[in-house]
């Protein structure tokens, strides 16, 4: 406790130095990280090798794998967020709104960092850097805790940076990173309030069940993925073939891919026709309902669990329902709220379903996939909030601030 202690001081003290920080030095530090680890690229791969190796040594699944492997590609797609970052308008200072009081007080409400924010995650080294790229350029300290999966990868790019950092004159402990697996340091972590302002958990719903019971350090939830995507009637098979299978299996281990399909009775036999080959050519388990079973006998009986699980996994859950209304029915009841899709060529049943499903990001005819902070144009992102107070969808810089009122007075008394 004493080491967690420790960061958090200096994670405090940072936070008072990065929210004087200009814009310019801010984009200069951002711009030395994203170089820096760019050059350093060889170095993370040969840790992130590490992890790998670990990971494989104990079972961990392939999707989740692939979260934790870093290529050289991916590398530079996240050198390429943190420099988004450093182009993007600064939140802080920002002067929302400025009114004049008949006694004569100006009294105006200004946007500033929310100061140490804390981060809880899994198996994704990548969320290392965009957690420091987001917080630092919101004038915010921040604390990682990231899964012992990735403790090589994460090891070193925190060092990168704080090196980086502390060779420009910048704060250098603007990001720490804390070692301890232990799970009694994570829930130490989890009552840092003293030190720590907001703490953001990132994974799997027993890590953020975790937190919420534990915490108490205001926390921005990042939900589940139990995401759907509903074929309508009037979909174009082709277009909606595609959509689902890239939701499905361009990164099924993320939490913006889908777990259910919804197809709707009249086009289901010729739309899984198409679908359900293709899906198998990756090696997708197919789990249907009954329905499902009886035009492919072949695929898994689905159960109720099916209906709520977050698979993370090469797995899809397909059921037929008779309408939009059934369809929408079965989302409110299983949706975690993160990313729900309709593919449908029918306007008023696409304004019908952006109108009345409730989540974070809802679709027409477009994949899940792209519920993500990069593709918004954030740069990057802290995490998708499926909770509705404060931040609602993929995390970025506005988020990443509070404000407080500033008041100018020439010597008014409250009678």
């Amino acid at each position: 406790m004493d080491i967690l202690y420790q960061q958090g001081q200096k994670a405090k003290n940072a936070s008072y130095k990065l929210a004087r920080l200009s814009i310019l030095e801010k984009t200069k530090g951002l711009l030395a990280v994203s170089e820096a680890l760019w050059e350093k690229r060889e170095f993370i791969l040969q840790e992130n090798q590490k992890d790998m190796m670990n990971a494989k040594q104990v079972g961990i699944s392939k999707a989740l794998l692939d979260r934790l492997l870093l290529t050289e590609k991916r590398i530079f797609v996240m050198t390429e967020g943190i420099k988004q970052v450093a182009q993007l308008e600064d939140p802080v200072g920002e002067i929302i709104k400025m009114k004049k009081r008949p006694n004569g007080l100006q009294i105006g409400q200004k946007r500033v960092p929310l100061g140490v924010i804390g981060m809880i995650y899994e198996a994704r080294p990548n969320v290392t850097a965009d957690a420091f790229a987001l917080c630092f350029k919101a004038g915010n300290a921040v604390i990682l805790k990231g899964g012992k999966e990735a403790l090589f990868s994460n090891r070193a790019i925190v060092q990168i940076i704080q090196e980086t950092l502390l060779k420009i004159g910048l704060p250098e402990d603007a990001v720490q990173l804390i070692q301890d697996t232990d799970r009694k340091t994570t829930l130490d972590f989890m009552k840092l309030h003293k030190y720590v302002d907001v703490l953001i958990p990132r994974g799997g719903s027993h890590l953020i069940k975790t937190v919420v019971e534990n915490s108490t350090i205001p926390i921005i939830e990042t939900g589940v993925g139990n995401c759907h995507i509903y074929v309508d009637e009037f979909a174009n098979c082709d277009q909606g073939v595609d959509i689902v299978f890239n939701a499905k299996t361009q990164r099924p281990g993320v939490c913006n891919a889908i777990e259910t399909l919804l197809v709707h009775e009249s086009i289901a036999q010729p739309f899984l026709s198409k679908l359900i080959p293709k899906l198998k050519s990756y090696s997708v388990e197919i789990r249907g309902d009954q329905k499902v079973k009886i035009l492919f006998p072949e695929v898994k009986e689905a159960n109720e669990t099916d209906w709520s699980e977050e698979y993370l996994d090469y797995t899809l859950a397909i059921k037929i329902v008779s309408s939009l209304e059934e369809a929408m029915s079965h989302i409110r009841c299983y949706s975690s709220g993160h990313s729900e899709a309709i593919i449908t060529e029918n306007y008023s049943h696409a304004q019908k379903f952006l109108e009345e499903i409730d989540a974070a990001a809802v679709y027409v005819n477009a994949s899940t996939r792209f519920t993500d902070g990069y593709e918004f144009g954030f740069g990057a992102e802290i995490g998708i909030s499926t909770q509705k107070l404060h931040a609602r969808g993929p995390i970025g810089l506005k988020e990443l601030t509070t404000t407080k009122y500033i008041i100018y007075g020439s010597g008014q008394i409250r009678m």
